[in-house]
């Protein structure tokens, strides 16, 4: 089958940079076939499996949510935060953001002919993207704000529509915009529902995710929370403009989450999920706070579905994760038991399963 030059360089990218990170589960569940659960009864939250993780979600929102409660929370302290790579969509093989900079970059390249002469682009320009794998979230910004250095905001936010407009994932043969987790997108709907303010806060760049954050789950542009690099003012034949640079102003993970939230929101959150090591202090900010508070982290454990990795991967990395979630009593997910469906569209997952084969 011959493919787009473009479908080609994605599928390339993510093999090339996590060939591996699809990996055997490592905290002890078995990938053996586990007893068909029953979808939740919750009509809202039709997506979700009627196990303990959705009654415990269910139960707490219950009892915020009632004013003859105990544990009644008014509508202006319900905020709920979200971490977004592995919480809300796919990180693997890669993270999309990544995947997009680096199809930039080649779309870019004709228009920069130093970069065959500077690091990181000449590596990434010959197909070596050891260095660009292991640089994390702090190296895939720095490489985002690089390329992009020049373009007002409005480029920008242009460009990350289009990309959006064609780009697929290779495994799933899908466009990235139906791959959110859609037990997420109906829990983030039930959260608004009663009366929450949702809010995504991750390391991504906050102008990328807020062209997808609407349309994917209904968050606001002025509800994402993300890593910002710095602008330059300027009047072009009179009207203003705002200039990105190559500089990173913030970049939005770990310890550096809750000092966001507090800038940005003012409040500490009533409820938290993430995926990763990395969103522990969200979680511990979250529920360091008076009252009733609730945290929980997606833990990938269906390879066929999606995928499974924890303790070892080299994007989501979930291990230390796993043991304050037991010692502190915070919700684990299991994508395998309590999601009846993974995307929107697939019924049972096999959709998505059935798209993988093929290939």
């Amino acid at each position: 089958m011959i493919c787009s030059m473009r479908r080609c360089w994605i599928g390339l990218t993510v093999i090339a940079l996590c060939a591996c990170t699809s990996t055997p589960h490592a905290s002890g569940t078995s990938q053996a076939a586990r007893p068909a659960r029953a979808p939740s009864g919750n009509s809202t939250m039709a997506s979700w499996n009627d196990t303990p993780a959705e009654r415990s979600i269910v139960d707490f929102v219950t009892r915020v949510t009632t004013p003859e409660s105990k544990d009644f929370v008014p509508r202006a302290e319900r905020i709920a935060v979200f971490n977004l790579d592995g919480t809300l969509w796919v990180e693997q093989p890669a993270p999309v953001q990544l995947v997009f900079t680096l199809q930039r970059v080649k779309t870019l390249a004709p228009h920069h002919p130093e970069w065959k002469r500077q690091e990181p682009f000449r590596s990434i320009l010959r197909g070596n993207l050891k260095s660009v794998a292991n640089s994390g979230d702090a190296g895939a910004l720095k490489l985002l704000a690089v390329s992009h250095a020049g373009m007002t905001t409005d480029s920008f936010a242009s460009a990350v529509h289009d990309w959006f407009e064609t780009a697929s994932d290779p495994r799933f043969n899908r466009p990235y915009t139906s791959l959110a987790y859609q037990p997420m997108v109906e829990l983030l709907a039930y959260l608004r529902a009663n009366g929450f303010r949702t809010y995504i806060v991750a390391p991504e760049s906050v102008e990328f995710m807020r062209e997808i954050s609407q349309r994917m789950y209904g968050v606001p542009p002025d509800e994402v929370i993300g890593s910002t690099i710095r602008y330059q003012y300027g009047l072009v034949n009179g009207t203003a403009s705002l200039t990105r640079t190559a500089q990173i102003d913030t970049l939005n993970d770990g310890a550096t989450k809750p000092q966001t939230i507090q800038a940005v929101i003012g409040k500490r959150p009533l409820m938290a999920f993430g995926s990763a090591d990395s969103d522990l202090p969200m979680l511990e900010w979250t529920t360091s706070g008076d009252g009733p508070r609730f945290a929980a982290l997606v833990h990938h454990t269906d390879a066929q579905r999606e995928y499974a990795y924890d303790r070892t991967a080299r994007s989501g990395k979930l291990d230390k994760g796993l043991e304050e979630a037991n010692v502190k009593g915070w919700l684990i997910v299991d994508v395998k038991d309590d999601w009846h469906t993974v995307f929107k569209g697939d019924a049972d997952g096999t959709a998505a399963t059935a798209a993988s084969a093929a290939k």
